[in-house]
């Protein structure tokens, strides 16, 4: 079994009622790259973990042919939502929706063999220049929601946690932010985070922080490929 991981499909249709194409020329027909990546390298026992903004719909309703479009490739999928995906509702609507197909994160967990798959959609950091008032309540939230993700794993005996983020769980990777100290104290082995692109790709902080291993998975920065991390 093998882990990869993925973020930003920001798919809106099919055909895409909104090209990303708009987004710049490497954009172009980036969903046939993901599916090709995707069906080349994933089997049915492997997992793909899609780390949020997966469509641009607005209504759950909407959303299905992107989500239908996900669960017609292999391997089992684990997500999270993103800052763009507005038709996100509670658990029970979505697995009903879905049947069942995608497995959903929020303040529980995923068993993958010895690994507690963990994660919520983070905020925007308080270090960071952009971040305002109206930020710390959805931030302080988001704390609770992965600290109960994070802690219902460890209640449960598992020892390997991957925790699964939208937004970068810091500005500065050597500042303690409050997701970088949740990281330390439930002993996550590994992080991925999307949300960035363009030139924040290039200043995006990856490999050993202080003990655990990050990975930036937004599509654009994979060159829009799947990263396997286990």
């Amino acid at each position: 079994m093998k882990i990869f991981a993925i973020a930003d499909t920001h798919l809106s249709g099919q055909p895409p009622a909104k090209p990303m194409s708009i987004f710049g020329s490497h954009w172009d027909g980036h969903w046939e790259k993901i599916k090709k990546s995707w069906q080349e390298r994933v089997s049915e026992q492997d997992v793909v973990l899609i780390a949020g903004d997966i469509s641009w719909a607005m209504k759950l309703s909407d959303a299905l042919v992107d989500l239908n479009a996900i669960t017609d490739l292999p391997g089992r999928k684990i997500v999270i939502r993103g800052n763009h995906d507005y038709w996100w509702q509670t658990l029970n609507k979505m697995n009903k929706a879905i049947e069942g197909k995608v497995e959903f994160l929020n303040n529980n967990f995923a068993v993958v063999g010895d690994w507690a798959i963990c994660g919520s959609r983070g905020w925007t950091c308080p270090e960071d220049p952009l971040f305002k008032a109206s930020d710390r309540p959805i931030f302080d939230r988001e704390l609770l929601r992965v600290e109960a993700s994070l802690l219902a794993a460890q209640t449960a005996g598992f020892s390997n946690k991957i925790l699964m983020l939208h937004f970068p769980p810091f500005y500065n990777p050597y500042t303690e932010t409050g997701f970088t100290g949740l990281i330390a104290k439930y002993n996550v082995v590994i992080c991925v985070y999307g949300h960035l692109h363009g030139e924040s790709i290039k200043n995006a902080a990856t490999g050993i922080i202080n003990g655990a291993a990050y990975h930036l998975v937004s599509c654009d920065a994979l060159g829009f490929e799947l990263k396997q991390i286990i």
